[in-house]
């Protein structure tokens, strides 16, 4: 495996290369001496948290992470657009396990920044081909029966700037566009029956409440299938960056159809394509064509640990590879991952529950000997469908396009533990 690096592309942006080799050493030293017994003054000696009352039930009414995992938060890249309230920030994909990404932590994405909306004077409005235009407050919508169900919602754009070469040293960065949480809320066939849809219906338009005026066509098939108007998010309110009070969820299709902030949903009979709507994403091929309506997310996984961000800090030894697969078109069966650069390819351990374009858990138990590693995971849908390599998603669109960038990933890690975005020529 001494041999792995030869062909390597290396990241053009060596992004937290400092921050992820921190902490890295060796097995040895005091690590060796407590493994034969010298005394660990972290069991032998009293601790001031075993001396002191701590805070009270009162003192924390809003529960917050401990102040040492501080350093678990999304975080933005600069240069990515000219203004942060026009940008997105990245999951912490990373510090996580399970497939439930906590509220805070879940990834932002903005054309005006966060609208700051007071649920008592937010309405949402069905116009068009229907039979009674009505408008609803957030009252009304609590009265409708409501659901649960836990989803992936992914930016089209995540992994985009991979298309070209190597490009982010973390899978924050690279992945991060992505969360996973149990959504409540009506399912939107529900809304649209209540306001009675004609038959000659074919197309939403939902429109946010925020100052882009954000609207996107989606057609009817999907709305009545399994969209939801949601209004929590792992059991709370929906927090102000994610839409509250209220956002359309339309389970495994593109991130920038998940309206925020809903305020009117106008039914058509056909796609809008004035400039009410906001330009949609599309997918430029290398010979200047497009690829129109690419909704559904195709299956795609990531190793989180070890990644740049999460170097192996232990050393050779017993050690559990993880990471998270998921598909907008069902769920994940079965996840492979290499050590090798796809010499060898293993079946990972799924773990967790396997719910319909949710997040998927794998892991993968194995002795590493110290020596680097080029390691992949390679995700199955239950549809049949194989996760691809970039090379085979290049030969079909190209490097223009930046959205639908579903290719496997490579992480590179060296004999001292570090890993780095890499690609395998």
């Amino acid at each position: 495996m001494d041999k792995l690096y030869k062909g390597l592309k290396p990241s053009r942006r060596n992004f937290l290369r400092g921050a992820a080799a921190t902490g890295v050493a060796a097995f040895g030293g005091a690590q060796a001496a407590r493994a034969q017994g010298a005394p660990d003054p972290a069991i032998t000696e009293i601790k001031p948290w075993m001396q002191y009352l701590g805070d009270g039930v009162d003192a924390r009414p809003y529960g917050m992470p401990s102040p040492y995992e501080a350093h678990v938060r999304r975080q933005n890249v600069e240069w990515l657009t000219a203004d942060p309230v026009s940008s997105v920030n990245f999951t912490p994909l990373h510090e996580l396990d399970g497939i439930i990404t906590p509220n805070g932590l879940c990834f932002e994405r903005h054309h005006a920044g966060i609208a700051e909306v007071d649920p008592a004077e937010h309405r949402l409005m069905i116009n068009g081909l229907v039979d009674r235009p009505l408008v609803f407050t957030m009252e009304d919508l609590m009265r409708f029966p409501r659901e649960n169900h836990v989803y992936f919602l992914e930016c089209a754009a995540n992994t985009g700037m991979e298309w070209a070469g190597a490009q982010l040293n973390g899978c924050q960065f690279t992945h991060g566009m992505i969360h996973n949480v149990m959504y409540t809320g009506v399912p939107l066939r529900l809304v649209l029956e209540e306001a009675g849809v004609r038959t000659n219906a074919a197309w939403i338009l939902p429109e946010g409440a925020d100052a882009s005026g954000m609207t996107r066509s989606i057609p009817m098939e999907k709305a009545l299938d399994d969209c939801l108007v949601a209004f929590k998010m792992n059991g709370e309110a929906l927090r102000p960056e994610q839409g509250y009070p209220v956002r359309l969820v339309v389970p495994g299709w593109e991130g920038n159809m998940w309206v925020k902030w809903l305020r009117r949903i106008e039914v058509g009979d056909q796609p809008w394509h004035h400039r009410e709507e906001t330009s949609k994403y599309t997918d430029l091929l290398a010979d200047g064509q497009a690829r129109r309506f690419t909704w559904e997310m195709d299956a795609k996984s990531v190793i989180t640990n070890p990644s740049p961000q999460a170097p192996i800090t232990h050393g050779p030894g017993p050690m559990t590879l993880t990471g998270v697969a998921w598909s907008g078109r069902g769920t994940i069966p079965r996840v492979d991952v290499t050590l090798d650069g796809g010499a060898n390819w293993h079946q990972a351990r799924m773990s967790g529950p396997s719910l319909m374009k949710s997040m998927h858990r794998f892991y993968y138990d194995f002795e590493w000997d110290g020596r680097p590693m080029l390691l992949q995971s390679r995700a199955h849908d239950s549809t049949g469908y194989v996760q691809p390599t970039k090379d085979q998603l290049r030969q079909v669109r190209g490097e223009n396009s930046i959205y639908h960038n579903n290719g496997i990933q490579t992480w590179a890690v060296n004999e001292n533990g570090e890993a780095e975005n890499v690609e395998i020529s």
